[in-house]
């Protein structure tokens, strides 16, 4: 009787293993579950790069979306828009698109007549009018103290790169962020083209998807004025405010910018 019980334990044992999953089949159901949920795609701004995403990439991911932080090349709208046209073609199902900075621009042209894009976040971004401009929103109401910044690149093709200098780059850019992450910023910037914020911008997405804006208290290129004003001119779903975010409000506060992406998300 006793080795009957014995094995009749061993039997509910190997029955339970059968259908709990543990080990790979348990990482393997999590990576089911995952590829329900949207991509989220994260286009970054001027004087940036893709890695300026890391903290809220590692948060969503912990959650279980699948990301992409794209390689704006900052040359112009059209150009830009062009190529993440590309990227979001590549991918399949739902996507959510958020932008920094005048990744919004490039994000309200690319997203237009995409039906897999169901929400965009305007990250402390520009979210432009037909025939606007990137300068032309940053100059529209007082605040702004990007020019006094910025550093020209003449390229000998009748256009100019533009930089913002390393000893301005800190309070400029990221002052909520620590000296020693925004020196390191500055110093691995990405040049934005002057034609990039010159160049009108083309009918908007945010007119027929879903809008969110995260924007930024303290911001010294982009007034927090025409943030809001932009947010409430695209009738946005959610507008969440971060009194004391630079521009760089996606690197100070991930948890925010992520948390607002799921949001969206859902």
């Amino acid at each position: 009787m006793r080795v009957r019980k014995v094995f009749a334990v061993l039997g509910t044992l190997l029955a339970l293993a059968a259908v709990v999953p543990s080990g790979a089949g348990a990482a393997e159901d999590t990576e089911k579950q995952g590829t329900k949920k949207p991509t989220v795609v994260l286009v970054h701004g001027a004087f940036a790069d893709a890695s300026s995403w890391n903290g809220v990439v590692e948060r969503l991911q912990r959650k279980g979306f699948p990301v992409v932080a794209v390689a704006n090349p900052l040359r112009s709208v059209t150009g830009d828009a062009n190529y993440l046209k590309q990227v979001l073609a590549s991918i399949e199902g739902p996507i959510v698109l958020a932008g920094h900075s005048y990744g919004g621009m490039v994000q309200s042209q690319a997203a237009l007549g995409n039906p897999n894009v169901k929400a965009l976040v305007y990250v402390a971004a520009f979210a432009p009018e037909k025939g606007e401009s990137a300068l032309e929103l940053s100059n529209k109401l007082p605040g702004s103290t990007l020019g006094d910044a910025v550093r020209p690149i003449a390229l000998g093709d009748g256009t100019t790169d533009l930089v913002i200098a390393q000893d301005k780059f800190w309070q400029q850019f990221a002052a909520d962020v620590s000296r020693k992450d925004a020196t390191l910023a500055a110093a691995t910037q990405r040049p934005i083209n002057d034609t990039a914020l010159n160049e009108k911008a083309g009918e908007p997405a945010w007119k027929t998807v879903p809008s969110y804006f995260v924007v930024a208290g303290k911001d010294k290129n982009i007034p927090i004025a025409a943030q809001k004003w932009m947010a409430e001119r695209a009738h946005a779903r959610a507008v969440v405010e971060v009194k004391s975010a630079s521009h760089s409000v996606a690197v100070s506060h991930p948890d925010t910018v992520a948390d607002l992406i799921v949001r969206a998300a859902r």
